[in-house]
């Protein structure tokens, strides 16, 4: 009996060898083992139905999941169970036939998770300006992979990447990529987490289409730019990432600022800083000039404080300029840095003006004729700053801090050597 089986089993392979057939899968189970068995049947409606065996080596190759109903190609080879005696078609490769019925699964998965909420901008979030690490969450062999890391060290090489590896496409994929998700959500110093693949069909994309992955991209925790396949390529995590990239380059465009852009923004805003400053100090030196001409002999004090000033002047430009010479620093300390250092030199340039200002108030002849003195001229004008200048019968003006009075000498009395000057 088994000799006979078995030389059924040989006919089989001999005259058929090879195998490709198409029809609806049937009684889709798989075994512990790993190993998937379901039945084809007719796909024209005939009572026609075999038994199949789909290993475990060719089933990890799969890019969806068999279920009843689908309609797909199955090639492989024809053989005998010879414990049973059973007719088996041992599938080495299985697709689905086109692209409808699994489109149509896309679309009602997609209204589904839609009508959740799932895909509402109103969850989505913006993008960090200047992020610190970004998280890849792609396959290590990819293509993509690399174009990703290539952009990000072009355009911000300060930025540190962080990559976990996941399987992109197949049957295990959705669980390798929800793993990996939650690895990247779950590091603290992530700012951003990029998903990436190439382009393919529809079936290579399909793990992107899982609710277990899409799920898991939209309770990440950290911003997420979806990069999945061409520009034509739709999956149903681009609807649920808060950002939805055309390719993985584009995705990390989107993800990282132009390095050489932020430095030349800073700049532009240090010099911007330095000319209000600039003004600041000018309407300084003009105050102070008009306070110069207010006092006795104010030219060698401004002249001193005018040089201390340019010397402030000059000590506030090269502050506002050195932090951009550093390389080392983030474009958030050297802003920082830049804002104090110019708050500090400001508070101090405000703290020498206060001091001149009162030092100009105590040299005012004003102030000092408050005090109960008065200045006495002749008819000319020319201050009187001795009694020997003063002759019996000079007509005189006195003036005083309120007013002035017209007066005329009577009698000269010089004080002696020795003597002090009283009071008449």
């Amino acid at each position: 009996m088994a000799a006979l089986v078995q030389a059924l089993g040989d006919a089989l392979q001999a005259r058929f060898g090879s195998v490709r057939v198409c029809g609806e899968l049937s009684a889709c189970t798989q075994a512990a083992s790993g190993h998937r068995y379901f039945s084809l049947k007719d796909a024209q409606g005939h009572d026609a139905l075999i038994r199949c065996a789909l290993f475990k080596r060719s089933a990890a190759h799969l890019s969806f999941v068999p279920r009843d109903g689908l309609q797909v190609e199955a090639v492989g080879r024809l053989a005998l169970y010879e414990p049973r005696g059973d007719l088996q078609f041992i599938v080495e490769s299985l697709h689905l036939v086109g692209s409808g019925s699994l489109y149509e699964e896309f679309l009602r998965l997609k209204n589904r998770l839609q009508a959740e909420g799932l895909f509402d901008e109103a969850r989505k979030r913006p993008l960090p300006a200047h992020p610190r690490r970004i998280a890849v969450v792609s396959s290590l062999q990819a293509a993509a992979l690399r174009d990703v890391l290539t952009v990000i060290q072009r355009r911000a090489p300060h930025v540190q990447v962080v990559v976990y590896p996941s399987l992109v496409q197949g049957t295990e994929a959705p669980v390798a990529l929800v793993r990996a998700l939650q690895q990247a959500a779950d590091d603290p110093d992530t700012d951003v987490v990029i998903l990436a693949r190439g382009g393919g069909s529809l079936e290579d994309l399909w793990c992107f289409n899982d609710e277990r992955v899409v799920r898991a991209v939209v309770g990440c925790p950290k911003p997420l730019v979806c990069g999945v396949g061409h520009e034509t390529d739709v999956t149903l995590s681009d609807f649920a990432a808060d950002i939805r990239a055309a390719t993985p380059t584009a995705a990390a465009e989107l993800a990282t600022p132009v390095r050489a852009d932020e430095l030349q923004a800073l700049a532009e805003q240090a010099r911007r800083m330095a000319l209000s400053m600039q003004r600041s100090l000018d309407r300084q030196g003009q105050h102070l000039d008009q306070l110069a001409m207010a006092v006795l002999r104010p030219a060698a004090v401004l002249s001193r404080h005018q040089q201390g000033l340019q010397a402030l002047q000059g000590r506030l430009l090269r502050a506002a300029l050195e932090p951009l010479q550093q390389e080392g620093l983030s474009l958030q300390r050297r802003a920082s840095r830049l804002m104090a250092a110019q708050t500090q030199q400001l508070t101090l340039a405000q703290r020498q003006w206060d001091r001149l200002r009162l030092r100009h108030q105590a040299q005012d002849p004003s102030a000092v004729l408050q005090r109960g003195y008065a200045w006495v001229s002749d008819a000319h004008g020319a201050p009187l700053t001795s009694a020997l200048q003063a002759v019996p019968g000079q007509a005189l003006t006195a003036v005083w801090h309120d007013g002035r009075a017209q007066m005329r000498v009577e009698s000269v009395h010089p004080v002696t050597k020795g003597d002090s000057p009283r009071r008449p």
